[in-house]
């Protein structure tokens, strides 16, 4: 097992560099994050997959750039489900430790480019949105399918790339340098650096979101004013109270799962860190499964064209069980009167 400059509050730790950041010290604890992983996980593969579903099901909507930011959204937390609850339950919970360097590396690259391609993905979509309503009549001109795809793979390209910087070398085994105390082999100028990278996502997202929050309650202001007007701008104004209830529901959620998992880690360059802090850490990770798990709610199950999309699929569904049900009573009834005649 590689070896490399373990955390300053682990002296407890001999020899093992990975024991050290198994901190879930009782079962009661690791089954609660096993719970916790479970649940969130399960329920956040199914909703994404769902949305996926919908979205390339329906050729009218696989179309329009703003559901392939969405698509990108769910792709990127499926995949930071599956591989944040596989790496975290078997590593905090069955306590493995029996891998390499690189194979730990590379499961963290996973996650770290599945987390930044959900809030990359985010951002894209905060960018799609501030377009549309700071500049409508070029909305259809700037934002098209093939840009949309553009920048979806320069997305995917970054985040993947900054993950795997550690893998590459920047690790503190390498560079013989200080080692986080919150992961293994991660050099904590690598983490100052992706936490930069994380912040200025969420700053550019509130920044666009709260320009779209300003702008539909200036149209609400100028519709109140004008209340004779109506038709297509009322309807107008009802999409605009709509969007900006929305956005608030995002920027709460986003704030919510993700600020205590940032604290914990821009506290832990500067400062060290005890046991319990570490056990906080661990369950607040889990906070961005949740964020992951509640973003197709807002952003996909709260769109119109979506939602009646997800209404068809029901319907057919419910058809379908329908008349399976019913063909064993009609074939009976066929064989009586068979028998009969």
């Amino acid at each position: 097992m590689d070896t490399c400059r373990t955390p300053a509050n682990a002296s407890k730790c001999s020899g093992n560099t990975m024991e050290c950041f198994m901190v879930l010290s009782t079962q009661a604890q690791k089954i609660s994050i096993g719970i916790l992983c479970g649940l969130f996980g399960t329920m956040c593969v199914f909703e994404n997959s769902l949305v996926l579903y919908l979205i390339f099901s329906s050729p009218g909507i696989r179309k329009k750039p703003s559901y392939l930011f969405i698509g990108s959204l769910a792709l990127a937390d499926i995949l930071a489900s599956i591989i944040f609850v596989c790496s975290f339950v078997n590593f905090h919970v069955f306590n493995e430790a029996g891998f390499s360097k690189e194979v730990f590396l590379l499961q963290l690259g996973g996650v770290n480019t599945s987390f930044s391609a959900s809030l990359s993905s985010l951002l894209l979509t905060a960018l799609d949105r501030y377009l549309s309503i700071s500049r409508p009549s070029e909305y259809k001109l700037l934002m098209t399918k093939k840009r949309a795809w553009t920048a979806l793979g320069v997305l995917w390209l970054t985040c993947a790339t900054i993950a795997c910087l550690p893998l590459l070398g920047w690790n503190c085994c390498v560079l013989d340098s200080s080692c986080s105390e919150l992961f293994p082999f991660v050099d904590d100028n690598y983490l100052s650096s992706w936490l930069c990278f994380v912040m200025v996502l969420l700053g550019c997202i509130i920044y666009a979101y709260a320009h779209v929050l300003w702008r539909a309650r200036q149209h609400v202001a100028y519709m109140e004013k004008h209340q004779a007007q109506a038709g297509k701008q009322n309807t107008r104004m009802r999409m605009d109270v709509m969007l900006a209830k929305t956005l608030v529901m995002v920027l709460a959620v986003l704030v919510l799962c993700w600020s205590p998992v940032l604290v914990l880690m821009t506290y832990s360059v500067f400062s060290r860190l005890n046991d319990h802090l570490r056990k906080v850490f661990a369950f607040c990770s889990t906070l961005c499964l949740l964020n992951s798990m509640v973003n197709p709610i807002i952003y996909a199950l709260r769109s119109k064209e979506l939602f009646s999309s997800l209404r068809r699929v029901f319907s057919h569904f419910r058809r379908q069980l329908k008349a399976s049900e019913e063909s064993p009573e009609a074939e009976s009834t066929h064989k009586s009167s068979v028998i009969e005649s």
